[in-house]
């Protein structure tokens, strides 16, 4: 689920190893160039880490991360 705080969208993802999180990052990847709206975000090992803000709007939530983090879930 994702919680908004600190003028951030995160959300913490788990997978089986470090191959599925990773191809989860990829397909994250496409959605967001397609949009132009790149995600802050860790990875490590079966773990990844995402924040969401729009910097173009002065680092706050947005619509578009509404957005990005819908397409983001429909991967899963």
């Amino acid at each position: 689920m994702w919680q908004e705080s600190n003028n951030h969208l995160y959300r913490k993802f788990q997978f089986a190893d470090f191959s599925v999180a990773f191809a989860f990052m990829v397909r994250v990847a496409i959605e967001a160039e397609k949009m132009n709206h790149h995600p802050r975000w860790t990875n490590v090992w079966n773990t990844v880490e995402i924040w969401l803000n729009t910097h173009d709007a002065g680092d706050v939530v947005t619509e578009k991360d509404h957005t990005l983090a819908q397409k983001i879930d429909a991967l899963l």
